[in-house]
């Protein structure tokens, strides 16, 4: 396995996912700004999610054809350019398009996750993938520190930082990234576009039927809090852009421990099914009761609960539906499971701030509490072996 690549690309993405998590805990307070309210916060999460699921499959057709090398610089360049826009907005609709131009430009990890492929052996390709992860949570957790330092001097400060980093990293992996692609038959992976007829076979899968419906309500909930987390303490904790960078920070470190640590000890244990009902049961609770959180230090307590949940649910989800699947419908399934939680994240920040404005700021918390019970229910049957969906004739 070449090494020297893979650690450039992890720091490719690292780079990229810190620009990410710079505007995430801005968005809301900047877009109210303009007189949005949080059904408006809302799309423009729901915007940046639907561009990454409908322009994954572009680029990934696209890599295939061009390189990854160019495909990854170019979703760098539109980083750049739509941290850029974010920072130079004066209205409502350039602050959606800077959204749009950001969720196209980075649907192109699918790029980096084909880059891997191309540069491991299969042996190693699951180890490797972990790097997208780990670029991921120390994004999540850096990212939101920044920007909500830096959020201090004006909205626009720590976007005009997030483009310039973009602009760095772009000019970085121009000198350092080489071609990952060799076109004699390297591997392709899962296709990040809905394959309707996939997920309908999917669904009528007598195990991965479950498994899929409840990865879908565990990422619709979650991205229920993303959407709304920043409104919410600001409404009942006057906390500003700066304290909720640093909300964001805290929960990007508990998903690195939780996910990076104890959930793989955690399944060895006790079991994937079982593991996901528990984390079921916690995300019950921590949603609930976020919204009646007291103070800082219970919130801080609440969310270790709901992020236990959290961490401990979605990768064991992944595991089963991954031991489910036949070997040769491997990347199809993937490639449904991975649209399923692109769907989730277009329309639960839309319920979110729905909830929100309709019926107070508790509600994207307790009816996301509610569709976990659901979900727990479903766990339960599942693991006493109670439950199966009849197959397609």
């Amino acid at each position: 396995m070449k090494k020297s690549p893979l650690v450039v690309l992890f720091v490719t993405v690292f780079i990229d996912l810190i620009g990410f998590g710079i505007v995430l805990p801005l968005l809301p307070f900047y877009a109210e700004s303009f007189g949005a309210n949080a059904l408006l916060v809302g799309l423009l999460s729901t915007s940046f999610s639907l561009m990454q699921l409908l322009f994954a499959p572009v680029w990934g057709r696209l890599s295939d054809q061009v390189g990854r090398r160019p495909v990854i610089l170019l979703g760098l360049l539109g980083s750049s350019v739509s941290y850029l826009t974010f920072g130079l907005a004066q209205s409502l609709p350039i602050l959606f398009l800077s959204r749009v131009f950001a969720g196209i430009a980075g649907a192109n990890i699918s790029t980096a996750q084909a880059y891997i492929a191309d540069s491991t052996a299969p042996e190693q390709r699951a180890k490797s993938m972990g790097l997208i992860g780990a670029a991921y949570g120390l994004g999540f957790t850096i990212g939101p520190a920044i920007g909500g330092l830096l959020s201090q001097y004006g909205y626009a400060t720590p976007a005009f930082f997030a483009s310039a980093l973009a602009l760095v990293n772009l000019g970085a992996a121009w000198w350092l990234l080489p071609e990952s692609l060799n076109r004699s038959g390297q591997p392709r992976l899962a296709e990040r576009g809905l394959n309707w007829q996939r997920l309908r076979k999917g669904l009528q899968h007598p195990e991965l039927g479950v498994f899929l419906i409840l990865f879908f309500i565990s990422t619709f909930a979650f991205a229920n809090l993303e959407a709304t987390f920043a409104l919410m303490t600001a409404r009942k904790f006057g906390f500003d852009a700066r304290a909720n960078g640093y909300l964001f920070a805290y929960i990007g470190v508990l998903i690195t421990i939780v996910q990076g640590g104890l959930t793989g000890r955690l399944a060895r244990r006790f079991g994937e099914k079982r593991l996901i009902s528990a984390g079921l049961f916690c995300m019950i609770f921590g949603l609930g009761l976020l919204p009646y959180s007291y103070g800082l230090h219970s919130l801080l307590l609440v969310l270790v609960v709901l992020i236990m949940g959290h961490g401990a649910t979605n990768p064991s989800i992944s595991s089963l539906i991954s031991q489910a699947a036949s070997a040769e419908n491997q990347g199809g399934i993937l490639g449904v499971a991975q649209s399923l939680a692109s769907l989730a994240r277009i329309v639960g920040p839309v319920w979110g701030g729905f909830t929100f404005d309709a019926f107070g700021f508790q509600y994207p918390y307790l009816t996301g509490s509610l569709f976990m019970a659901a979900a727990f229910s479903l766990s339960v049957l599942a693991v006493k072996g109670k439950l199966s969906v009849p197959r397609a004739a």
